[in-house]
């Protein structure tokens, strides 16, 4: 089964670059966003980080203008009727994903593919609003999309064959390396990352220098980045929800989200995309001194 055409519901960071990295891989992409400003923004972002692979001469202008070509806006969901597979991509709380996926199920055809872009909620439970349980699927892609090589296939107990066969094809087809997951909250990478840095966050409110523990993590295990950094960077409230997410999903104390971590969050400070989580950034997102948070 090939999938050529596909919409996007959703024009945040993840839609947008859902969106470029399709359209880079030669795919008919239609990107539905009913807010016009945050489209608008969608597009400029797409258009921006495609000039910076021009500079970089890691595309031509040409194939920048093809890509661009390969992407249409709309703001009517009824509009990804005749599509090959729909991904979902809006905020990440269940009965949002619901609602979002009873609309699509409307308007596609019966042998469209509904993917899920969740982090680890219940592909199950997304699909159980549809007349077609059997063609959802999470597809799970990594920020940023259009550099991080990674994507988890979920299927859920239901998912048939095809559709997961169809995925896994669909991946290969845009440059992306999948691995099978099961359909358990955080599926693999959250599930073994984000407790890592959770326990993190514990050493911090123990008394332990964000500094250290990132250099010891660095030194001692390899990492590129250290957990602390890579909070800051993937948004201390989106961490925050994923642990939350884990805990609920496995009722297990393992998973208990670190009460500093939430003190940092209820007091609006998300890490690089506010200017000050762990650590101080810039404007332009470089990292400055630590945070101190004793």
């Amino acid at each position: 089964m090939s999938l050529e055409s596909m919409a996007i519901v959703g024009g945040g960071l993840m839609g947008a670059g859902i969106a470029q990295n399709a359209a880079e891989s030669g795919k008919s992409v239609m990107l539905i966003e009913i807010n016009e400003s945050k489209a608008n923004e969608a597009i400029g972002n797409i258009e921006k980080q495609l000039n910076v692979k021009v500079k970089k001469q890691k595309i031509t202008d040409n194939e920048k203008e093809l890509a661009l070509k390969n992407i249409t806006i709309n703001s009517d969901i009824e509009h990804i009727k005749g599509v090959d597979l729909v991904i979902e991509a809006v905020p990440e709380e269940l009965e949002i994903k619901k609602k979002v996926f009873a609309q699509m199920d409307q308007y596609v055809d019966k042998q469209t593919i509904l993917a899920s872009n969740t982090s680890g909620l219940s592909i199950a439970a997304i699909g159980s609003v549809t007349q077609r349980p059997e063609k959802v699927i999470g597809f799970h892609y990594f920020y940023p999309v259009p550099v991080m090589k990674l994507v988890e296939v979920v299927p859920s107990i239901i998912t048939d064959k095809t559709t997961m066969e169809a995925m896994f094809d669909f991946a290969y087809s845009i440059g992306k390396a999948p691995v099978r997951c099961q359909d358990y909250p955080g599926f693999l990478v959250n599930r073994l990352l984000v407790p890592m840095v959770n326990e993190a966050v514990y050493c911090v409110m123990e008394g332990a220098e964000p500094k250290d523990i990132d250099e010891a993590m660095k030194l001692g295990a390899n990492h590129r980045m250290g957990p602390l950094t890579l909070a800051d960077f993937v948004g201390l409230d989106v961490l925050l929800a994923t642990m939350e997410g884990l805990y609920n999903g496995f009722q297990d104390s393992k998973y208990r989200p670190c009460p500093l971590l939430k003190k940092v969050v209820e007091s609006g400070n998300y890490g690089v995309k506010t200017g000050k989580g762990f650590y101080y950034y810039d404007e332009s997102g470089k990292q400055l001194q630590q945070v101190i948070s004793k």
